[in-house]
Order: C-alpha cells, then sequence, then structure tokens
C-alpha cells in the first residue's frame, strides 16, 4: 500500500500504539489501515455418488478442476455465499447446506470455510468462471489435475468420512511447504 484510500496521500509501514504489529498509517489524516484474511467459501455438491466439480476458466490455474468456491462478498452469510459461488461457477442450486471443513491458509492470508450440500436436480452448467462442470464419482475425480491444495485437502477429508455418512466439522491449519504448489 502507497497511499492513503481515504484522503490519497502517502502512508506509512509502522507499529501503531497500543497494536501488536507493522500497519500502514496515513500521516495526513491518521487512518490507520487494517488489512485482514480473505474468506472463500465453497460447497461440496452432491448427486448421488457423485459430486460436482468446474473446469477453471480464469487465472490462477486455467483448465484445472476445483470445487465452486470463492470470495465471500460483503453483506453475505457463508451460506449465502456458498450458495451464489455455486452458481455462479456451476448455475447449480444447492441445497442442505452443512458446515464441513474452516482451513486456515496463514500464510497466503486466506480462510477457507467449506459445506456439503446436495443438488435437488441434476441440472448444471459452466458459469463465466468455468469452461466445463461435470459429476464425479469418487473414483474418477482428477486428482492430479486439482486447483489448489486446499480443495484436494478438502475432498481427503470428505472421502475420508463418506464411508460412514457421517460427516464432522473439521477446523485445519494448512502450512507452506515444497509440495504446496498452486498449480
Amino acid at each position: 500500500m502507497k497511499y492513503c484510500s481515504q484522503c490519497g496521500a502517502p502512508v506509512t509501514l509502522k507499529l501503531p500504539d497500543g497494536d501488536d504489529r507493522l500497519r500502514y498509517v496515513c500521516e495526513s489524516c491518521r487512518i490507520i489501515h487494517y488489512q485482514n484474511p480473505k474468506m472463500v467459501v465453497g460447497c461440496i455438491a452432491q448427486w448421488e455418488s457423485e459430486i460436482l466439480l468446474c473446469r477453471r476458466a480464469i487465472t490462477p490455474c486455467i483448465g484445472k478442476w476445483t470445487l465452486p468456491a470463492g470470495y465471500l462478498e460483503n453483506g453475505e452469510s457463508v451460506q449465502e455465499g456458498a450458495k451464489r459461488e455455486t452458481y455462479e461457477e456451476a448455475q447449480a442450486v444447492v441445497v442442505e447446506l452443512k458446515p464441513f471443513a474452516l482451513l486456515n491458509l496463514p500464510f497466503i492470508s486466506q480462510v477457507y470455510f467449506m459445506f456439503t450440500g446436495h443438488l435437488p436436480q441434476r441440472k448444471f452448467a459452466p458459469g463465466a468462471e468455468s469452461m466445463e462442470t461435470r459429476l464425479f464419482r469418487e473414483e474418477n475425480i482428477p486428482w492430479n489435475e486439482i486447483a489448489f491444495p486446499v480443495i484436494v485437502e478438502t475432498l481427503k477429508l470428505f472421502y475420508s468420512e463418506r464411508p460412514t455418512g457421517s460427516f464432522s466439522f473439521h477446523v485445519k491449519d494448512l502450512q507452506k511447504d515444497r509440495n504446496f504448489i498452486i498449480c
């Protein structure tokens, strides 16, 4: 950040009084600019024994598969965001959303909140951010073509519990390591 979004003056990175981390502070209007993690919401949309995946038509990871997910918008709940993202990316309506996983990615300042849900009908199509949408059985998941490690982790958690039909709520911190490669 170089300039204040309030008044346009240059900002300085410094430790404000009473704070415990560096923040961008405007020397002119004195506003402190807080930067917070981005919330990503999404859904494992199920039709019978299959799940819905989207092949990305946008960067990053064009051509790779992912669950329908994206950034939460201001003014919407996490459930509303997951439903919206499923509709935007896969033109699919999803119902019976249940919280499934909260995955923290502090090294890129993102938090993923993933749900399970059901498609009330076998109706879906690529949205503006997808080049293809398709239902997959577990044995046909294109594991080597999944866009993001957080999606791989979500799917592994899902399939580890699917045989019992009882899903827990998972909270997990993902760490950046040499295996954490995005596309």
